[in-house]
């Protein structure tokens, strides 16, 4: 090694030979150099640092003496130390716990192995494609919006035009551009509900107004709301599908208040009972601006969903988004054109709906003699009420068996429900059963 990385301060109080011997041990203890590596002549890094060579021989005798560095006559100074240790990969979880528990996530979709080769497939053709010499369309690849407003078009019953479609970076990126072009006012937020949409609008600066996840909201409920935060399609966490007369109720609300209803619509295609429920916002396209999101098919790493706002909005929208930037990454939306285009997101959505039934019906032959029901499973979650004492034992079961499993009460704020929240996409089979067994035997089953 014919130099080190390090810099000296002679105004600093510290001695010339504390600052190098200091430096170096830091780069021994982060692994910049491991054991083993050869470092430079004393003459040779006196030179390079421009001090006389007595600094750092100070130096290495002093890391010598510490045991970091070993002197070898005849061949040099090597290191003689391993860096400190650091967390396996994936061992830390949001929030610094490092409880290393596998979560039951109502958010991570699984994804057939059989499928990997698509994926591939598309990121390959992303290498070979040639980026966009600055900022693209920020609104979002046009052959992707396209391929989206036909997706909606099929799968969803909303028909729009590719140049209303906004490609975003998740649901709450698309939330925060709507946040940015409503007018001033509180949100309202379902109760219980997603979490992630009571901190966007908090960070915003907006006051959150708790809506009732199972009751009707009408022209009462959303007097003085600038919006109205809902998932009709399939209610996050509870699982109710909004009834019809309750979404005529929600939009004839809007109008008459001018709040906007933001429609969540996060796993519609993964009902496995009946055909997926039309969007609200093919009812109401004046009043609703709809979320999508990619990621209960796709790797929620890809961090890209879709908006369609309300076409008063969308100028507004595009305009924010040309000014800031916020756009999906290039890289994300030309792998999610390629694997619309090649049917990828429909094959895996086949797949994952067979599995998700098959494992809702597992979990519900464990919990049902011991909890009821929130709705009909569908998705890859599903919410049983319990009381708050028995919840909170089958948790601590789970815990004990290395698993994490979310409380109905950790997505309340003012409602008072109680029970459990089993997410079973994130899991494989083994992992499922074992989470199933200690759960039974928390509640004493």
């Amino acid at each position: 090694m014919s130099s080190l990385p390090v810099r000296l301060d002679r105004d600093a109080r510290a001695p010339l030979a504390a600052q190098l011997s200091g430096q170096v041990r830091d780069l021994v203890t982060r692994g910049t150099l491991r054991r083993g590596d050869r470092l430079p002549s004393t003459r040779a890094l006196a030179a390079d640092l421009g001090v006389a060579r007595s600094v750092a021989e100070q130096a290495y005798d002093q890391l010598v003496a510490e045991g970091w560095l070993a002197a070898r006559r005849g061949s040099g100074t090597f290191v003689a130390a391993d860096a400190a240790p650091r967390p396996a990969p994936g061992s830390r979880r949001a929030g610094g716990t490092g409880d290393g528990l596998v979560r039951l996530s109502t958010g991570e979709p699984w994804i057939d192995p059989r499928h990997r080769a698509g994926w591939r497939r598309a990121w390959r053709e992303v290498s070979a494609a040639t980026p966009p010499r600055g900022y693209d369309d920020p609104c979002g690849l046009p052959a992707l919006r396209e391929a989206l407003a036909e997706r909606l078009a099929r799968t969803r019953g909303l028909t729009v035009d590719p140049d209303e479609v906004v490609v975003t970076a998740g649901t709450t990126a698309g939330f925060r551009d709507l946040l940015g072009a409503l007018p001033a006012g509180p949100v309202g937020v379902e109760d219980p509900g997603y979490r992630a949409a009571v901190a966007t609008a908090r960070a915003a600066g907006r006051a959150v107004v708790d809506l009732p996840a199972e009751a009707r909201h009408d022209e009462a409920a959303l007097r003085g709301l600038a919006a109205a935060y809902v998932t009709p399609a399939h209610q996050h966490p509870l699982g109710r599908v909004m009834p019809a007369d309750d979404r005529l109720a929600l939009l004839a609300a809007s109008r008459t208040t001018g709040a906007v209803v933001v429609e969540d619509d996060y796993d519609s295609e993964l009902r496995y009972d009946v055909a997926p429920v039309p969007a609200l916002a093919a009812l109401g396209r004046d009043r609703v601006a709809y979320l999508g999101t990619a990621s209960k098919s796709a790797p929620p790493g890809l961090r890209i969903g879709w908006l369609v706002p309300p076409p008063g909005m969308l100028d507004d929208v595009a305009r924010q988004h040309a000014v800031v930037h916020d756009a999906a990454a290039w890289p994300s939306q030309r792998a999610l054109l390629t694997l619309l285009r090649d049917g990828w997101l429909d094959a895996v959505l086949r797949t994952a709906r067979r599995v998700y039934a098959e494992r809702a019906a597992r979990v519900a032959a464990v919990l049902a003699p011991h909890a009821t029901p929130a709705a009909t499973s569908a998705g890859m979650y599903s919410t049983w009420l319990l009381p708050q004492d028995a919840a909170l034992a089958a948790r601590d079961a789970a815990r004990r068996a290395g698993f994490d499993l979310p409380l109905l009460s950790d997505l309340c704020r003012s409602a008072g429900g109680t029970g459990v929240v089993v997410g079973f996409g994130g899991v494989d089979d083994v992992e499922l059963d074992s989470a199933l067994a200690a759960i039974r035997a928390g509640l004493g089953g």
